[in-house]
């Protein structure tokens, strides 16, 4: 009997660990069931762990942010294969909606509130755009999640915030109602998931048509929208090399 290959899922750790794997289980179960083949999901104790696993090729496939993926493509050769072709990712920065609403030019050498330093749409886009096409310079303050930005800004403790429009959409409607939407990033494509070269080409076509054929069943559908991946459709290395013309490289910090 020939035993089927396994092949390893790395999974940028942006929920809890216990999250993750509720989240990705049921998908490489379905994956494993739907090609033949065996994946196997493998945790990071944090984002730069995540980040330093990627540069070293430990992964065969991995389901990493727009950045992470040219990143990875530049250092190990990693090609996006599948995407949500349901909606793109856009940064937004967000002040309080009561009193004067400031200009972008009144936050020159202001502390912002962000996420973390490689937070893609809250950070790296939203610091890239507002120093190229703004030419704005600002102190990033870390708060560590996008609720702790929201919360920092609706409090007063600091006047601006960076996040994205989907986590700020997810916010109880009392922190909704306190916050206005100052300037909204350009959009990219979402989180994909790429293969390593390493990988077979057969391999990675039945990964990708599996993965697009879970559209079309309401329960597997379900798994991957968990993901969050409402439509699974093809994803290219072009959607997000833009990225480096965007200038976001000045403002990534290598673990």
């Amino acid at each position: 009997m020939v035993l089927a290959e396994e092949y390893t899922f790395g999974v940028v750790p942006q929920f809890e660990t216990h999250q993750l794997h509720a989240i990705w289980k049921p998908v490489l179960e379905e994956l494993t069931s739907s090609t033949g083949h065996t994946f196997k999901l493998l945790g990071s104790q944090n984002i730069p762990t995540f980040e330093k696993s990627v540069a070293q090729g430990e992964y065969d496939f991995i389901y990493s942010n727009p950045w992470h993926t040219v990143v990875a493509w530049e250092e190990q050769g990693y090609i996006p294969i599948i995407r949500d072709s349901s909606r793109d990712l856009t940064g937004i920065l967000v002040v309080q909606k009561n009193g004067a609403i400031p200009a972008i030019r009144d936050l020159q050498n202001t502390e912002i509130a962000l996420p973390a330093p490689n937070a893609l749409g809250a950070s790296l886009l939203m610091r890239s755009e507002l120093k190229r096409i703004h030419d704005i310079d600002i102190h990033p303050v870390y708060v560590g999640s996008h609720s702790s930005v929201f919360l920092n800004v609706v409090v007063g403790s600091i006047r601006a915030g960076g996040a994205v429009m989907s986590t700020f959409l997810e916010q109880p409607k009392e922190i909704r109602d306190r916050l206005i939407v100052l300037h909204e990033t350009r959009a990219i494509s979402p989180h994909p998931i790429s293969a390593h070269p390493r990988v077979p080409s057969s391999v990675v076509a039945d990964v990708s048509l599996a993965l697009q054929h879970m559209n079309t069943d309401h329960q597997k559908k379900r798994l991957i929208e968990q993901i969050p991946m409402y439509q699974a459709g093809p994803a290219s290395l072009d959607e997000y090399l833009i990225l480096k013309d965007w200038g976001v490289s000045d403002f990534y910090v290598k673990p």
